[in-house]
């Protein structure tokens, strides 16, 4: 029944009919397929339904050819081998083919392979169907090997110059370097599969003991170690270990001094806030600045034994309204203030020894926008000590504009000691301390009006000024400091802006008029030092830094305003480092500009008694 569907379904044409008795086996295949050229050529003038059937009869021959064969049980007679074997053939019956030709549509065509006999035959077919794509599809062939012989040259390409560990971004770097190199040569269809494969080759090879800590230090250092484990708490570092358990380490090492200047130590690159800004100061404290009288700033205090850190949500940068409410200062109401001159307002006193730049809305002088607070009259702005603080929740980081409010940290990135009276500081020879480089160590005078006389006051008083061409009787002529003012009229107090470096150098701001020009970043702004005269005055200081171009936001200490009193030698240590929610600032750059690394003005502000 199913040869005579075939011989019906399959019936040839006369011309051919007559080729049919007279040749047989591939040498019949072959006329009939040079027949079937010649009728493919002549059909292309014909209609299209004409030549339609042109092609499925070209089809059936082709097929008849191999059916009649196998049901003549004669075989086929294309062997090419020198002593060339029968074929034999078993024909199955109809339930078995039926059966087969089921599964095989299942996996070709469906693509079911739930059951596992479906798998293995899936597997075999797919395997067949590649061998004969080999075979009829050339340009894929071609293609292929093409691109297999690009790939090594690929891998030597990506691997040249490799250290033994490397970071994400060389291995970017390399990955495009090879990719170059592979489409120089690879060519044809076969070209994204195999830029693929060396996609996946480059990255296995990376991520196979080649991966370098992508951890950075708050110094813009990679850590050294590859990719590793940080320890637990209470855990010992285990560098034998899969991936190890190490510390970040960048193998940089700076020196340092304490919190009041006296001692330096070498210190570790910092990876994280507390080791930069609190554990090194903790350990010199120990043996330097312990005995010294603090003033603490205020930190965290739990309620709970478990207290939790703040959450972290991304708060968008400051409108200018907050940015000015940052920089206000509180009136005074009693006695007379008597702010810097412009130019001593940190008109040099930037983190990164940069002038400070004029107000960018065209305001050089305004006071609100730089915070200098001569004359200014603006409302005070809370501060975290007329706030309640958080009990159950702390600040993970430091305390700067963006920060939400009410929250403190653990500890405090600031510290403020002082050193001893007034005259422990000898204008003569300047502070004795490590580190200076000669010449540098030298506070600046700062000149405060304690009382302004009138000129009738002045004439019943023995202390004014005298008239021209006369002097005061009883007493000697007073030694003039400046234009216009007697000595008993002026305090002096010393002011010094102290910058340090990675080596451990340091000097002071050499005067308020001096211009850097466009030298690069040599040093960074670390502490301030005031000598408070013993007179009936009180200093304040509102530190207030900025450590980065906009929208960095503004950093400040726990306590906004301090009062120092008087007769005494002060020392404010800044943060050695600063890290907001989304991550450190990091130093400038040469190619950056240093104007916007900068200490707001208005950091120091004299208040008569």
């Amino acid at each position: 029944m199913l040869l005579d569907q075939l011989r019906s379904n399959c019936t040839m044409r006369e011309t051919d009919s007559l080729l049919a008795p007279t040749l047989s086996g591939p040498r019949r295949y072959q006329m009939m397929r040079h027949g079937r050229q010649q009728l493919s050529f002549h059909a292309e003038s014909s209609s299209s339904s004409s030549s339609g059937q042109l092609v499925d009869c070209t089809l059936k021959e082709f097929l008849w050819q191999h059916v009649e064969l196998v049901l003549s049980k004669k075989g086929f007679e294309d062997s090419v081998g020198r002593n060339p074997q029968p074929s034999h053939f078993e024909l199955p019956t109809y339930q078995k083919w039926v059966a087969a030709a089921l599964k095989l549509y299942e996996v070709t065509i469906e693509g079911k392979d739930d059951d596992p006999t479906c798998g293995e035959l899936s597997s075999k077919i797919m395997s067949s169907i590649k061998v004969l794509e080999g075979y009829l599809d050339i340009d894929t062939k071609f293609s292929e090997n093409r691109c297999q012989k690009a790939l090594p040259m690929a891998h030597s390409a990506y691997q040249s110059n490799l250290p033994h560990n490397y970071t994400m971004t060389v291995h970017k770097n390399q990955l495009a370097q090879a990719l170059r190199v592979y489409s120089q040569h690879a060519r044809g269809p076969a070209f994204h599969k195999y830029a693929m494969q060396l996609n996946e080759d480059c990255y296995k090879f990376w991520s196979n003991g080649h991966q370098l800590c992508e951890e950075r230090s708050l110094t813009d250092q990679h850590c050294v170690h590859k990719f590793h484990l940080l320890p637990k708490a209470g855990e010992k570092p285990e560098a034998d270990r899969n991936p190890p358990i190490l510390y970040h380490n960048s193998r940089a090492r700076s020196t340092g001094a304490c919190n009041c200047g006296r001692k330096q130590a070498p210190r570790e690159d910092p990876f994280d806030i507390k080791a930069a800004n609190y554990d090194f100061y903790q350990m010199l404290e120990e043996k330097c600045c312990g005995k010294l009288e603090h003033i603490n700033f205020p930190i965290f205090q739990p309620s709970t034994p478990d207290p939790a850190p703040a959450r972290d949500e991304s708060s968008p940068a400051p409108p200018e309204g907050e940015i000015e409410k940052l920089k206000e200062k509180e009136p005074q109401t009693q006695g007379e203030s008597t702010g810097l001159s412009l130019a001593l307002s940190l008109g040099q006193s930037t983190g990164s020894l940069g002038t400070y730049p004029p107000d960018a809305q065209g305001g050089g002088d305004n006071a609100d926008s730089h915070g200098q607070s001569g004359d200014s009259k603006s409302e005070k702005r809370p501060s975290l000590v007329d706030r309640q603080a958080s009990t159950v929740e702390y600040l993970p980081g430091m305390l700067h504009s963006n920060c939400p409010k009410g929250l403190l940290p653990k500890f405090s990135s600031w510290s403020l000691v002082k050193l001893g009276p007034a005259k422990a500081y000898n204008f003569h020879t300047g502070l004795d301390q490590q580190g200076f480089i000669p010449g540098t160590n030298y506070l600046m005078p700062w000149d405060i009006v304690i009382r302004t006389r009138t000129e009738d006051e002045g004439d019943l008083d023995t202390n004014s000024w005298p008239a021209p061409n006369k002097a005061v009787p009883g007493k000697r002529s007073a030694v003039v400091m400046g234009r216009g003012r007697r000595r008993d009229d002026i305090a002096r107090a010393f002011v010094g802006f102290e910058y340090e470096d990675a080596r451990g150098r340091r000097f002071m701001c050499s005067g308020p008029d001096k211009g850097r020009g466009l030298k690069p970043h040599y040093a960074q702004f670390m502490r301030l030092f005031v000598v408070v005269p013993d007179a009936p005055l009180q200093i304040t200081l509102t530190p207030q830094v900025q450590p980065g171009p906009p929208p960095c936001p503004i950093f400040y200490p726990e306590k906004q305003e301090i009062t120092l009193p008087s007769d005494g030698l002060w020392v404010l240590r800044f943060p050695y480092a600063y890290v907001t929610e989304r991550g450190p600032c990091f130093p400038p750059k040469e190619s950056q500009q240093l104007m916007s690394y900068k200490v707001l003005r208005g950091i120091l502000k004299a208040v008569t008694q």
